[in-house]
């Protein structure tokens, strides 16, 4: 067989699944080369660009490096270069910097957002169609909120406060459900109330999230009104000012940002191409994603019109991207095998959309309704599906710690829970152990566990020479001078290390410590009571570790009681390890699992405002 170059432009979702199969395909085969092209040396996961503007992960979290996507397939050649033209008559795709001769080429440009001409879009909106549009959206929000702090006219403060997303797409509504869960942190950072913030969301049809069922579809719009987002249907937006919009009503809504989500079309970078177009300039192909009038050129992704059905093309998104990809890929397989083409049937697993981190709904395969937990949850594995498809279990993990590790404000279906900013997630375990532990020993002193005998009973053991001697009261039928060797023993119930006899912190009190107990617990009588709160003690501070209340201070607590074990003479070295844990847990091991997660911020809120009032941005108004 003659060598073949087969040239694919755009490193989109399509573009990288064709080129993954192509390159799978002839992994071995050195015949075939296959080039890559793209402006940028990197994929983005365009889903996720409203995580980056909303600020729920770091820009960096929806780049993809392709070097690491193919390091593995040899027979890929990347370049980073802009396209300027392709000549099909000599079947040469022109770049800024060089040329590269095809058999078979491969266009998934992709597309752009489309204005439909409305006027001031271009120079006053924001979209949210690339890396670089989602990195100055999430500048100018927060540029324009610390701005409007310190604003004093309030009409202007109010509008420069107001959010409008121009449509209610997916892109459009998990724009504005970022948005929703932003704006508290925004708050805060800049001194200002969260009720100061507004949210729209303008839509020109009569109902919004047009592409999923309708009872779903009524779920989102729920929550989000619930939720106090303002949904404005059959309001189509006739121009964009500077600091405000004006719909075909003639109202207008006074606001310094438009996030414009309202339509696609082709990436105009085609229209050079001599291909022929269609709707919104995408290029015409047929069941084979072949370019029409055109041999060996086929066209994937959001730039294909291929009407699956009379007067639908594929849909933009990114189901159909990769079965317009794979079905291109596999028929240029064919083409080099002398085998059979296949048609594009689309095969589209259901719909989903996230409202935040927290809360989404989802349709799929057209019968399984989920929202909330397990809506978003569903996102996650598709999301990690799509990495297990590409074959890149490096950025697949990569996902996972920015989506459930790295998440600040509780962000995600789990709240925060599995963050590891302000919790120690992975000492949850120990935390568990360690009070049941405690709780172990203070049940053998309570109820007699596992052969132990109460303190609640009829005797009192007494550790210190002064009070052996004393006579017992109060219901004590047994002589407190019976210093047994339960009192020798360690007070966790271990006695031997390593089969060896175990070593005393301390053999005897030391007398320094002996003087402050003799103050303390003058006679038997407060003895046998000082013995029953030390095991009600045991016992909360067990519940409180296990339950993460409060751990700092129970922790602390233990460290107290351990000191006040081994100075009694009733603590041995092999259990030291009791205060180095107790140390390592006291880091904030009940934020992770715990009820410190939802006690120690209410009890910060509440002292915070209590002590020092409510922070303003503007000090002095009346």
């Amino acid at each position: 067989m003659a060598g073949k170059n087969i040239v694919v432009i755009g490193a989109g979702y399509a573009g990288v699944a064709a080129t993954k199969k192509l390159a799978k395909k002839y992994k071995k085969n050195k015949d075939v080369t296959i080039t890559l092209i793209d402006r940028h040396s990197y994929h983005t996961m365009m889903t996720e660009l409203h995580e980056i503007a909303g600020a729920r992960t770091e820009p960096q979290a929806v780049q993809y490096d392709l070097q690491r996507l193919f390091c593995r397939l040899k027979n890929v050649n990347l370049v980073t270069d802009n396209v300027t033209n392709v000549d099909h008559d000599t079947k040469v795709v022109t770049t800024e910097h060089g040329s590269y001769s095809y058999d078979y080429l491969v266009l998934g440009m992709g597309g752009e957002p489309n204005d439909f001409g409305t006027p001031g879009v271009k120079e006053h909106g924001y979209t949210l169609w690339s890396w670089e549009d989602a990195v100055k959206l999430r500048a100018h929000i927060e540029e324009t909120v610390a701005k409007a702090a310190k604003v004093r006219d309030e009409a202007k403060r109010k509008a420069m406060l107001t959010f409008t997303v121009c449509g209610s797409g997916f892109t459009g509504i998990e724009m504005v459900g970022e948005l929703l869960e932003w704006k508290a942190r925004l708050a805060k950072d800049n001194k200002i109330s969260v009720d100061e913030i507004t949210l729209y969301v303008i839509e020109a049809a009569p109902t919004i999230l047009n592409m999923l069922d309708r009872n779903d579809a009524g779920k989102a719009e729920r929550y989000m009104t619930k939720k106090g987002i303002k949904i404005l249907t059959e309001a189509p937006i006739v121009e964009v000012k500077e600091d405000h919009i004006i719909l075909k009503s003639g109202e207008t809504i006074p606001t310094h940002t438009l996030i414009w989500t309202a339509g696609v079309k082709a990436n105009s970078d085609t229209a050079e191409f001599g291909m022929e177009a269609a709707r919104a300039g995408r290029l015409v192909a047929n069941e084979y994603m072949e370019a029409k009038d055109l041999k060996d050129v086929y066209v994937i992704g959001d730039l294909v019109y291929f009407e699956e059905f009379e007067n639908t093309p594929t849909p933009q998104i990114v189901q159909a991207a990769e079965g317009t990809a794979h079905t291109a890929a596999a028929n240029i397989i064919a083409e080099i095998d002398g085998s059979e083409k296949h048609a594009y049937k689309g095969n589209y697993q259901g719909f989903m959309v996230s409202i935040g981190g927290r809360y989404g709904v989802a349709c799929l395969f057209n019968k399984i309704h989920l929202s909330g937990f397990l809506a978003i949850l569903m996102k996650h594995m598709v999301n990690l599906k799509y990495f297990l498809d590409i074959r890149s279990g490096y950025y697949a993990f990569q996902y996972i710690m920015h989506e459930f590790f790295h998440i600040k404000d509780e962000r995600n279906i789990f709240r925060g829970h599995l963050a590891r900013y302000g919790n120690v997630l992975w000492s949850v375990p120990l935390r568990v152990f360690y009070g049941s532990m405690w709780l172990l020993e203070a049940g053998k002193k309570t109820f007699g566990w596992f052969g132990g005998e109460s303190w609640f009973g009829d005797s009192v053991k007494l550790p210190f020479e002064w009070l052996q001697n004393t006579d017992t009261t109060s219901g004590a039928s047994q002589a407190a001078t019976e210093v047994v060797e339960e009192v020798a023993k360690p007070i966790f119930g271990f006695s031997y290390a390593y089969g060896e006899d175990p070593m005393m912190v301390f053999d005897h009190a030391p007398k320094w410590f002996e003087a402050i107990m003799k103050v303390m617990i003058p006679n038997a009588e407060v003895a046998l009571a000082f013995q029953k709160i030390m095991t009600i003690l045991e016992l909360l501070i067990a519940l409180a570790i296990i339950a993460g209340l409060f751990t700092w201070l129970a922790n602390a607590a233990t460290i107290a009681l351990v000191a006040s074990f081994a100075l009694s003479g009733m603590f041995y070295w092999v259990n030291i390890w009791f205060i180095f844990a107790a140390l390592a847990l006291m880091n904030g091991s009940g934020r992770a699992f715990g009820l410190d997660y939802y006690v120690i911020p209410w009890v910060q809120k509440v002292a915070g405002k209590w002590w020092y009032g409510t922070p303003r941005s503007l000090y002095g108004d009346k």
